[in-house]
């Protein structure tokens, strides 16, 4: 009873054999092979299939012109808060605009193609066919890919797709052709490979806009530098350069318009006042002439020309006051458009203009820019354009702010003058009338001449200002055409195939192993149970047939198999030492797991060492002994215990010496009742006195209870799991049993056992304490034995193993 608690408790400790996990993962290293082959070989494949893309860079300098009142308006509206100028300028520079200035600058009307055997490929910046537009719209046109063929030195041959059909036609040079709304004219290559086919397509501007757009990458150098590094990725490297140096120029073309645009408005604003002045002017002077010739008036007195020198100067200021309320109304009207580029800033020389209006404007215009090329990206109502629209509208209230004092200051200086004016008016209105007409006429033609000399001279200045306004970036390094594709990055692909077919060969091991259910070895029982193991039976290398008819010990003496049977064999001699007489009852938890296989190979091999052994098959309901034996089952057990058979009837002699037998007989329709039987009983205490051994193949406990009776009776229990059959649950059974019974006679046997190291358990058992005494010494005959020349089935080796190759 101690005995059994103490099975019931202890395990053998068990520690992790880093060696073991290595033959593990050895054991099925063809998996792994062949995973990073396939692996490797689908690497090759992709970087062979897919198109590679080149990679070029250019260097712009951003100028940085800041005054220190630049710099004041920047923190006194909070500029820290917006945009920096690098992405600002890069959203300009990524513009639809901007790149599709630079499209045209390439002038690559025909796109060129070769077909290879893999893919078709660009010719860019060749042009091996002279191509000649007779007729063609740029929003209608012919889109399809065209195939050439030369034919001869006036022929050629064009296939191409209309209406879902393949066309084919022969055309001659020079001639025109008409593929729907397009009509083009080919002239002669010259001598070209009659085999050689050509490729070509008719673009638009904006059919690369997308292309380029979408490999166009800008970003600092350093951080918070003005130094902006481009690069553009496309799968020709020659046009990458191309059109990346043609987006640096048109970027400074474009920033240079963007400059002089405050200048241009200016002009045209002057321009439209000078039209109007030039023939007000004329008109006074037409006047002055008439009414001197009519009045015969030759001079007016000192009086009325101190007079109209006063008036003359003061409403000559009230005139360009005039225009300077006009131009701040143009801007506030701009800026509640939200139209770009509102610097428009015209000052009449009086200092009236708020100096900070130029940088929020500036500003303005940057956030404007920027919002645009948000909205390609993010609807109205995202985050980021919430974001911006607030900026936009501080600086926008800002502006206006500055807009409305400069207006109020101007409008106070319009009004003083008025108050000066009225009484110099009031001092003309005493002059004779015909002084006084003549005033009027020369006052209005001085006051007008001042007014279009004034604004000839600021249109001038804003001229002179355009012609010397510079683009506010350099390009410091072109683009250079890079021949070395950096996509598919071929090192990565490949090194990214090894990791993964490493993973998969090592994972699919792993993961059989975690769904592997499946006992294989007895390092695993031992985790599981503390019931003791009293051999490994080798699983037999050549084919047994389906009725068990060889006796495998006896016929295969020098093998393996029978060395690990007579392993078992001499462990039972020690147990149950003492009685003269041994029951030994064998079982296992289902069929198939060769309990009464092992049951014939240990009473046959018991048999050889003068041991008088009897084997019943007490399995009465499937039993297989009768025809291992090649004897009827008429007779048996069954018509024993039914009292239909004496004893003596149904023993029955084998060819082997000291071997006898009883079969199962016919199956009795009440099996578990007959062996519950007193008979039964009593027939195992006669055997006893006849017998050394008395070996009992009985039925499966794991479906009946056919063999409990026979269990407790035995002074043996032999439990069967056979390897790659039994499940981890049927090594517990035992144990259950033995606790349940009160059992301290119970036993494993790992049958069929073939060393399989996928499967294989990766701890190393250690038997200390009370576990030591319930050990039995057997082997597995695993390690080399094989090659030890103590066997005739020595191990042959199959072509993946490594070791062969080892030793070769």
């Amino acid at each position: 009873m101690e005995e059994t608690e103490n099975i019931g408790q202890k395990l053998p400790n068990q520690e992790i054999d880093y060696f073991k996990i290595a033959k593990i993962l050895i054991s099925r290293w063809y998996w792994v092979a062949g995973s990073l082959a396939v692996c490797l070989l689908y690497s090759y494949i992709y970087v062979w299939y897919t198109p590679k893309t080149y990679a070029t860079g250019g260097f712009m300098k951003l100028e940085e012109k800041k005054t220190e009142l630049a710099d004041l308006s920047n923190v006194v509206t909070g500029a820290d808060r917006g945009p920096s100028r690098i992405q600002s300028e890069t959203s300009v520079m990524q513009s639809h605009d901007v790149i599709l200035a630079a499209i045209n600058d390439l002038n690559y009307p025909v796109s060129f193609y070769v077909e290879g055997r893999v893919r078709t490929s660009e010719l860019y910046p060749q042009k091996p066919l002279n191509i000649e537009k007779l007729q063609f719209d740029s929003l209608n046109f012919f889109r399809d890919m065209i195939t050439f063929k030369p034919i001869n030195r006036s022929s050629y041959n064009l296939t191409y797709t209309a209406g879902g059909k393949e066309i084919s036609k022969d055309y001659g040079y020079n001639k025109p052709v008409t593929l729907g709304p397009t009509s083009f004219v080919i002239s002669y290559p010259g001598e070209l490979n009659k085999n050689s086919v050509l490729l070509f397509k008719f673009n638009s501007p904006e059919d690369f806009v997308g292309r380029v757009r979408g490999g166009l990458r800008a970003s600092e150098t350093v951080k918070n530098s003005n130094i902006l590094a481009i690069q553009i990725t496309d799968a020709n490297p020659q046009f990458a350069a191309d059109v990346l140096n043609a987006v640096m120029s048109e970027y400074l073309v474009y920033d240079r318009n963007r400059k002089t645009q405050s200048a241009s408005q200016m002009i045209n604003f002057i321009d439209d006042q000078l039209k109007y002045l030039s023939t007000k002017v004329n008109g006074s002077e037409q006047s002055i002439k008439t009414f001197r010739e009519k009045n015969k008036l030759m001079e007016v007195s000192a009086a009325a020309d101190a007079a109209l020198a006063k008036s003359k100067d003061l409403e000559s200021q009230q005139a360009i006051l005039k225009l300077q309320l006009q131009a701040i109304q143009d801007v506030k009207d701009k800026i509640s458009k939200e139209k770009n580029n509102v610097n428009l800033n015209f000052d009449a020389g009086g200092g009236q203009i708020d100096a900070g209006l130029s940088s929020l404007i500036d500003k303005l215009d940057a956030l404007l820019s920027q919002r645009a090329q948000l909205l390609k990206t993010y609807n109205y109502n995202s985050q980021p354009i919430q974001d911006i629209n607030k900026e936009i509208l501080q600086i926008k209230s800002n502006a206006v702010n500055s807009l409305n004092t400069s207006y109020t200051n101007v409008k106070r200086n319009l009004d003083f003058l008025e108050g000066q004016l009225g009484q110099v008016n009031k001092q003309i209105a005493v002059l004779p009338g015909a002084e006084r007409d003549m005033i009027s006429l020369r006052r209005d033609f001085e006051i007008s001449e001042k007014v279009y000399s004034f604004l000839s001279e600021k249109k001038l200045e804003a001229q002179i200002t355009r012609s010397g306004i510079l683009p506010g970036a350099t390009i410091l390094e072109k683009a250079q055409p890079n021949y070395w594709p950096v996509a598919p990055n071929e090192h990565d692909i490949h090194r990214s195939a090894i990791i993964f077919g490493l993973a998969i060969g090592l994972g699919a091991i792993i993961l059989i192993r975690v769904l592997n259910p499946f006992i294989y070895d007895k390092e695993t029982i031992e985790s599981l149970t503390s019931i003791p193991i009293i051999g490994v039976i080798r699983k037999f290398p050549e084919l047994i047939d389906e009725d068990n008819a060889q006796v495998l010990a006896i016929s295969k003496p020098k093998s393996i198999f029978a060395e690990s049977v007579r392993s078992v064999r001499t462990n039972l001699n020690f147990i149950a030492s003492e009685k003269a007489s041994k029951v030994i009852c064998i079982t296992s938890e289902v069929a198939g797991e060769g309990k009464s296989f092992v049951a014939v190979n240990l009473s046959s091999t018991l048999s050889l060492i003068d041991k008088k052994v009897i084997l019943i098959a007490a399995d009465l309901r499937r039993s297989k002994l009768h025809r291992t034996f090649k004897v009827p089952n008429d007779v048996g057990l069954s018509t024993y215990l039914a009292h239909q058979t004496p004893l003596d009837d149904i023993i029955l002699k084998s060819q082997q010496e000291n071997l006898d037998f009883i079969v199962s007989g016919p199956v009795p329709p009440n099996p578990s009742e007959l062996l519950h039987t007193a008979r039964m009983k009593e027939m195992i205490e006669e055997l006893g006195t006849r017998y050394d051994i008395i070996m009992i193949d009985t039925a499966p406990i794991g479906l009946v209870s056919d063999s409990i009776p026979l269990i407790r009776i035995s002074d043996i229990n032999i439990f069967v799991i056979r390897a790659g059959k039994s499940k981890y649950y049927s090594a517990t059974i035992p144990q259950r049993i033995a606790q349940e019974y009160q059992l301290s006679n119970t036993f494993i046997v790992l049958n069929a056992f073939a060393e399989d190291l996928l499967h294989s358990r990766y701890y190393t058992t250690r038997f200390t304490g009370d576990y030591g005494t319930r050990y039995y010494y057997y082997s597995d005959y695993t390690g080399g034995y094989e090659s030890s020349g103590y066997y005739i089935d020595d191990e042959k080796k199959k072509w993946w193993s490594l070791k062969r190759w080892f030793k070769k």
